[in-house]
């Protein structure tokens, strides 16, 4: 891999050339780069994407709206001390570094009790409205995170239990990141995180994320083995994917990670951390007055959806297992020149284009079978 720095579009104009006459295979990754770098040119244009799990830090804070910045109709914009806090924690994911610890924080009496009310009152719905999957792990988290009625837990200790889990960490997130960005952190089991609650005067309401739909929606989920390999194969294909693909990653991720349900026994169950966080639209989504549909990314991916809304459709999956699989079928068919694979060993992207790629990873499974070969002829 070659970076290359802004010298001018001759220059860089030049340096492709040049390259393109010593390799095999030249790609382009740039946020910028749309179009071909000269008529007739046969380089791929491929949007720009990160392959160490520390380039994250490059467009963390590449942000659609600071966290600070409130709407006119947001319950805290006329609440200075609201607005100053909001400041706080934008600044504490701002400064924050892969490798680093994400700093303690103090939360006050007003932000514990608001999250309490939340708490208490999803708690009671969970056992009848929540996938087996997420109440198998509240539990857990009760025990080994301090989620309880006073107290809200903080994301260091959040994100080292999910990597005993699934590997998966929380890092903090300043403000709105684009569908590209945010996907490209769960290629790398990295789960970008608000650390702020909703204000206080409308507890069970917030109009964007939050501690509490991110504790309570999301992290349940994470530490499932399964959902946890869904949720980076989304973000492994949104990895140079053209910008309309993102999008339909970014749909379906909608009706899946936030709005999914699930069949489970005879009925169906909540998996999405909208609903999850949500005291009101987790109880409409189990009544007659919403649709339900089967799971199918390539309808899903191009289906529309209110924001401000309870959702009016929702997409059933039959298990995590199947919607994984189709997810991968679909996914393989987005326009992109390669094929990408996360290495955890390294914690990086590796872009298999070439035939000793193939035959790396080729190796590498043949080890892993050869693993599952002895453990098969030891059960006997």
């Amino acid at each position: 891999m070659v970076e290359v720095e802004d010298r001018g579009v001759q220059g860089y104009k030049n340096v492709m050339e040049a390259l393109k006459e010593q390799s095999v295979y030249v790609y382009v990754h740039s946020r910028d780069q749309k179009t071909p770098i000269a008529e007739g040119s046969t380089l791929s244009n491929v949007p720009w994407f990160p392959r160490k799990i520390r380039d994250l830090d490059r467009f963390a804070n590449h942000i659609l709206s600071y966290g600070s910045e409130l709407t006119s109709d947001h319950p805290g914009f006329t609440d200075p001390v609201y607005r100053e806090r909001r400041t706080e924690f934008a600044d504490i994911a701002y400064y924050h570094k892969h490798g680093q610890q994400i700093p303690h924080v103090e939360y006050t009496e007003e932000e514990i009790k608001t999250w309490g009310i939340v708490f208490n009152n999803l708690r009671k719905l969970y056992p009848t409205h929540a996938c087996k999957e997420h109440n198998y792990v509240f539990p857990l988290l009760m025990e080994n995170c301090g989620y309880r009625e006073d107290n809200i837990p903080q994301l260091q200790e959040v994100s080292d239990f999910l990597k005993d889990c699934t590997g998966f960490t929380i890092r903090p997130v300043a403000g709105l990141l684009t569908s590209r960005d945010f996907l490209a952190g769960l290629a790398f089991r990295v789960f970008h995180s608000t650390q702020y609650i909703r204000h206080g005067s409308v507890p069970m309401y917030t109009p964007e994320p939050d501690v509490c739909h991110e504790l309570l929606g999301h992290v349940p989920l994470l530490a499932d083995p399964t959902f946890a390999q869904f949720s980076q194969e989304i973000g492994l294909a949104s990895l140079g994917a053209p910008d309309d693909w993102v999008e339909k990653l970014a749909t379906l991720y909608w009706f899946t990670v936030e709005f999914g349900m699930c069949k489970q026994g005879s009925g169906y169950r909540a998996y999405g951390a909208g609903l999850l966080s949500s005291f009101g639209e987790l109880e409409y989504c189990l009544t007659d007055k919403p649709e339900r549909r089967q799971f199918d990314p390539e309808k899903m991916s191009v289906q529309s959806y209110p924001i401000t809304e309870f959702q009016p459709i929702y997409y059933v999956a039959e298990s995590f297992a199947d919607a994984k699989d189709k997810l991968s079928q679909w996914a393989a068919t987005i326009q992109r020149p390669f094929t990408v694979r996360y290495n955890s060993y390294t914690q990086s992207i590796e872009v298999l284009q070439r035939r000793s790629h193939i035959l790396a990873l080729a190796r590498d499974i043949r080890g892993e079978v050869n693993v599952l070969v002895d453990a098969l002829i030891k059960m006997k």
